[in-house]
């Protein structure tokens, strides 16, 4: 079962993520851009699940902490939920 893909602004923490990238980051039109094409996927994403069983993490969700992961070298996501919960991106 294919989980969903919405944003709750606290990932991690509880701290809204919005609050974090500064505004005119440049993570945030990377975002945009993501989500443009991510949200063109997700009749393919959609296709591949079962509609029976626990729900997954959405493939959304995974492809944009993978992307972070490329952009800050981060190598795990251990790692990846520490950064998202200490530090501000690009503060």
């Amino acid at each position: 079962m294919r989980g969903s893909d919405e944003r709750s602004g606290a990932l991690f923490s509880y701290v809204d993520l919005e609050r974090r990238v500064p505004e005119g980051h440049p993570l945030r039109r990377i975002r945009e851009i993501a989500n443009a094409a991510l949200s063109d996927l997700g009749g393919e994403f959609a296709a591949l699940y079962t509609p029976l069983g626990r729900p997954s993490i959405a493939p959304e969700k995974l492809l944009r902490a993978l992307l972070l992961q490329a952009f800050y070298t981060i190598r795990s996501e251990r790692q990846l939920r520490k950064v998202c919960t200490s530090s501000d991106f690009g503060a």
